[in-house]
């Protein structure tokens, strides 16, 4: 079985065994035709807690929480969440607070802070220039957080969740760390930010990053309404004449043959690399939830994993999974080493519910030229990492965190937004973690960067044909294997 897979801006074609399990999202269900509409009746009739017209304070103000558009993942041109924000926004007008006394704060995390381009995507231009309040970039280095006491230790909040008097969260249900009332953590100092981990992706009860989101909910709702609105998006969709990759077989064996993969496997870098980004995708909204932030979060994870789950009787032996040519950060960047490791353990190897998708010293193999030099800009931070893990234990990667944490250049970047805080490259790879840990070996197959891979301690291997062989070795030619197609990566539902 010979499957194309992408591997950076190229798409090989990948040998397998003839009963390797390939995981892909199910065919697109049925949308919603009005978001607008949908978004209307969510807000009039919640999962739990009183509605937005009975909180809503006639004539008072009110904060609206939203993350950068970074998941799903790849983006999507036309962007649904535009329009129900929009409509949020409208309905609390109806409620009585105006436009001017709204605060649309943009919660990053310690990605890098969103700039006019990104802003620019959060509305469309008509419902833009309708908006007259006040657009603030959360800055997690900010002098002027606010304290909040949380379960006996003190965390740093933007102090627009507390001066105003009513808090809304408008996301997507993607994972536990993105949506819902962990867009209120994104809120906070660098330290809460980075205490917000999960294992499962799609579990909240154990995750801690979930926990801490609750628990500042649930410190909010003393002093102020908060409600959060969830929408339930399908997988990105691929347009244009190869609609339908990856989850679609037909679409595969055309891909197979096709003579436009083999050009742009062999064309220049830079041209194929213009050619990957500019691909669009479609993304529908397929339910709208609303209510606590953290009722209608977890309600619209459970409905994306039953509707867009792909189901596995069992963990595998071998999982492969092809990385693309950028990460999951907005704006896109090029994957490099440390991001391509958590695109592929941290992200798609964690979007499972019941079990892990890989069993107990299983091995990955990861697609990935794992090319890319980290250079100066907003790839800086993570040359710091790299180098501490090429020089010394892991051990010692607590000390290297507080110190690049304390790098006034470091800081001046991410507050001018032109890199990501110093913090998230550590983040990133602790995201990584738990897969590792249960992985025995994990090989990058057709790496160009030896070294790279070795200092994170992965195997690196000259083409994907080596990686599986060496895969196959490992699992004593019996195990079984699958690839997770992507990306958009599959939700995985293990067991019966």
């Amino acid at each position: 079985m010979r499957v194309p897979l992408a591997s950076g801006s190229r798409l090989p074609l990948v040998t397998l065994p003839d009963d390797a399990v390939l995981l892909a999202s199910p065919p697109p269900p049925d949308p919603i035709a009005d978001v607008g509409a949908a978004v209307v009746e969510a807000l009039r009739y919640p999962l739990s807690g009183a509605t937005l017209q009975d909180v809503a304070p006639r004539g008072g103000s009110a904060t609206v929480v939203v993350q950068p558009p970074s998941l799903p993942f790849p983006s999507a041109a036309d962007d649904p969440r535009r329009d129900a924000l929009a409509t949020v926004l409208e309905e609390l007008v109806r409620a009585g607070i105006p436009r001017e006394r709204q605060t649309l704060l943009v919660a990053g995390g310690l990605g890098r802070r969103a700039g006019r381009h990104e802003l620019e995507a959060l509305l469309r231009p008509d419902r833009a220039r309708s908006f007259h309040g006040r657009v603030a970039v959360h800055d997690c280095e900010a002098e002027d957080l606010r304290p909040v006491e949380l379960d006996g230790r003190v965390h740093r909040v933007h102090p627009a969740l507390l001066d105003t008097d009513l808090v809304v969260t408008v996301g997507a249900g993607e994972t536990v760390l993105h949506g819902g009332p962990t867009a209120l953590v994104d809120a906070c100092g660098p330290a809460t930010i980075r205490a917000a981990t999960a294992t499962s992706l799609l579990e909240p009860p154990g995750a801690a990053g979930w926990r801490l989101a609750a628990s500042l909910e649930a410190e909010l709702q003393r002093t102020v309404p908060v409600i959060g609105l969830s929408l339930v998006l399908d997988r990105p969709r691929l347009g244009g004449p190869y609609a339908g990759y990856p989850w679609d077989a037909g679409t595969r064996r055309a891909l197979t043959r096709s003579p436009l993969r083999r050009i742009l496997n062999l064309a220049p870098a830079a041209l194929r690399r213009r050619f990957v980004v500019r691909l669009s995708y479609d993304v529908s909204v397929l339910a709208a939830l609303a209510g606590r932030p953290s009722v209608a979060h977890a309600e619209a994870l459970v409905r994306g994993a039953a509707l867009l789950g792909a189901r596995l009787a069992r963990p595998l032996d071998t999982i492969v999974v092809p990385l693309p040519h950028v990460g999951a950060g907005v704006p896109r960047e090029p994957l490099n080493p440390i991001t391509a490791a958590a695109l592929g353990l941290g992200h798609a190897l964690s979007l499972w519910r019941d079990r892990p998708p890989l069993a107990e010293g299983g091995t990955i193999v990861l697609l990935h030229p794992f090319s890319r030099v980290i250079a100066h800009g907003p790839q800086s931070p993570y040359r710091v990492l790299l180098t501490a893990l090429r020089e010394g234990p892991q051990a010692r990667l607590r000390r290297t965190e507080a110190a690049a944490a304390r790098d006034r250049r470091a800081l001046a970047a991410y507050r001018g937004g032109g890199a990501p805080h110093p913090r998230l490259p550590f983040a990133d790879w602790e995201s990584c973690s738990t897969v590792l840990e249960r992985a025995g070996s994990v090989i990058v197959a057709g790496c160009r960067d030896a070294a790279a891979a070795r200092a994170l301690g992965l195997v690196p291997s000259h083409s994907a044909a080596t990686g599986l062989a060496m895969a196959q070795g490992l699992a004593g030619g019996g195990g079984s294997t699958g690839v997770l197609l992507g990306p958009p990566y599959p939700l995985v539902v293990v067991g019966s």
